[in-house]
């Protein structure tokens, strides 16, 4: 956002349940999330804009732009699943209420896990104090209902409705989504660019922020790549 927000007008939405967003929503799936996108740029006026979404958000950001194709003049996805069942095993276990409630009443447990596997999600020193910031403002229904709904998720058989300009960025080292979901995403949208970064992992934007910022800038900035 600092550093986009230099060239762009930019905005950043946080999901129901998550960040500033309200936490009390009946449900907290990927299409409630869809729904939201479009809401939120209906009441900000914005009729047309590029997306950018990372992780859960890519795949939702995918979603609008096939639900809402006038709403989208690019769309870009960072470490996003295509396929649900590409997410690590232990988030794939945790859409299952059993399991969420035992996180719940071990939270402890669940931030050590992140405390000694942060070094492995990211190599960025802050990492643990991000995620132990973006725990404290998220509620553990909203997160393990909406981890779910993704994992439920399958784009592929929607990808081809998607005619805008897209970019796949993903990072060789991702431990959280799979790092070959770039290709069920070529696979749907042929035409789509793919950016691979051998030495980052799911937080591409952490590991490798130069090459990053650039490559994202100069795939939005390409007036050739225009719908």
């Amino acid at each position: 956002m600092g550093f986009l927000g230099q060239f762009y007008r930019t905005y950043a939405l946080d999901f129901w349940g998550f960040g500033e967003s309200g936490k009390k929503q009946p449900t907290f799936e990927v299409h409630d999330f869809v729904s939201m996108v479009d809401q939120f740029m209906e009441r900000l006026g914005i009729a047309r804009a590029p997306l950018v979404g990372h992780s859960m958000g890519g795949s939702v950001s995918l979603s609008v732009t096939i639900q809402y194709p006038d709403r989208v003049s690019k769309v870009v996805v960072i470490g996003s699943p295509i396929v649900g069942s590409s997410l690590a095993l232990l988030l794939k276990l945790a859409g299952y209420n059993w399991i969420a409630a035992l996180v719940f009443h071990t939270m402890w447990a669940l931030r050590f896990g992140l405390r000694v596997t942060g070094p492995i999600i990211s190599k960025d020193p802050h990492f643990y104090e991000m995620m132990e910031r973006d725990l404290s403002r998220t509620t553990l229904e909203s997160f393990f209902l909406s981890i779910s709904s993704l994992r439920n998720t399958d784009l592929r058989p929607l990808l081809p409705q998607i005619t805008v300009p897209t970019m796949g960025m993903y990072g060789d080292k991702d431990v959280i989504v799979h790092p070959k979901q770039w290709q069920p995403l070529q696979a749907g949208i042929p035409r789509a660019r793919i950016e691979r970064f051998k030495q980052a992992g799911h937080f591409i934007m952490l590991d490798e922020p130069d090459a990053f910022q650039k490559t994202l800038k100069d795939f939005l900035d390409d007036s050739s790549q225009t719908s």
